[in-house]
């Protein structure tokens, strides 16, 4: 059985036998995006004084240095950070969910984490926690993953039907899931201070223009040990595309891959929209344009999303320092721009071909 489930994704021809080159192809990309990150901006940065400022190291007092290190480093770092957990969060939802239209921030997970760090903004840490080590650091990042869990759980719980998920169920409980984490976080900020309200400002549009090393310390732990979960189930889920009883019968273990890809997914968003907000479509787009030329296997199909998610939410970034410098769209504009028609395309070719009901 094992051996069956190991080879469930049979050898593709043409280019899909090779979606490790793509995939390669992919961590170059992403190399030369964090690279080329750094020096745009409202202040520009030459390749030069870029690499200068890596050969001299943190410590030096240049100008472009203190921008590079202790500006735009972290807030790309967090971003392509974000962005590839929000790619390969969405390549597992879809394998879960066996549908192309899911998303984190479209079936609710995003709003469910946004709602439990701005509970944990506003409301505080309780007394009796407050004098514990890192309570401060990681309260936010942990309440937003309490909110993304619940989400996730409640979706699949609501959209699942003797054993298949359908379409029209898990986006109407998406959208009843972010319209409570709407109507809940407009509570919060209607009794939140006007410190408060300048610190929850930035959630309903997205935004990394927050990110410090400290921001990175919190959510990056968290993010990682996710990422480090979701590749094992690929084989998992590749045989979950056939159904849950054939996936059984070929030895998956499919209970448990539940509950591992909706722990592992919770936790990345909570990490995400601790500290950039909810930011949508990314995990509906990086998917599908690595299975266009990479094909349907999770085994790369995991590794690419996250890659592609991380490079279009570090140009969006970029575009998003630019356009109007020396003033700053919200990167959350940008993206769904790009990722509201992207999803009304999927949706009509769904139509087309019969796959929504």
């Amino acid at each position: 059985m094992n051996r069956v489930l190991s080879k469930t994704v049979s050898t593709w021809p043409g280019w899909y036998s090779r979606p490790r080159w793509l995939v390669l192809a992919l961590a170059l990309l992403a190399g030369g995006v964090l690279f080329g990150s750094l020096g745009a901006g409202a202040f520009s940065i030459s390749w030069s004084e870029t690499l200068a400022a890596f050969r001299d190291g943190f410590a030096s007092a240049d100008r472009q240095h203190a921008v590079i290190w202790q500006l735009r480093l972290p807030r790309i770092l967090l971003g392509f950070v974000a962005g590839g957990a929000l790619g390969i969060c969405g390549a597992a939802l879809q394998g879960l969910f066996r549908n192309p239209l899911a998303d984190p921030a479209l079936v609710g997970v995003s709003g469910g984490g946004a709602l439990g760090a701005v509970a944990a903004i506003v409301l505080g840490v309780p007394g009796f926690l407050q004098g514990l080590p890192l309570v401060s650091l990681y309260a936010v990042p942990a309440a937003a993953f309490v909110g993304a869990l619940v989400a996730t759980a409640v979706v699949y719980r609501v959209a699942t039907w003797q054993g298949r998920v359908r379409v029209a169920t898990l986006l109407l409980a998406g959208i009843a899931i972010n319209a409570v984490a709407g109507s809940a976080i407009g509570w919060f900020s209607f009794v939140a201070d006007d410190v408060q309200l300048r610190e929850l400002s930035f959630w309903s549009l997205g935004s990394v223009g927050g990110a410090s090393w400290e921001a990175l310390g919190a959510s990056v732990p968290l993010l990682l040990l996710a990422l480090a979960v979701l590749p094992r189930y690929a084989r998992s889920l590749n045989a979950l595309a056939l159904g849950e009883s054939n996936a059984r019968q070929m030895g998956a273990p499919v209970e448990e891959m539940k509950r591992g890809v909706v722990v592992a997914v919770a936790m990345a968003i909570g990490g995400v929209v601790a500290f950039t907000g909810i930011i949508g479509f990314i995990g509906l787009i990086a998917p599908h344009l690595f299975r266009l030329a990479g094909g349907p296997d999770h085994r790369w199909v995991l590794p690419g999303s996250f890659l592609i998610g991380g490079c279009l939410l570090c140009g969006a970034d970029v575009i998003a320092r630019v356009a109007v410098a020396p003033a700053e769209i919200p990167v959350g504009i940008i993206v769904s721009s790009v990722g509201a028609p992207f999803f009304l395309f999927l949706l009509l070719r769904e139509k087309r071909r019969g796959g929504v009901e």
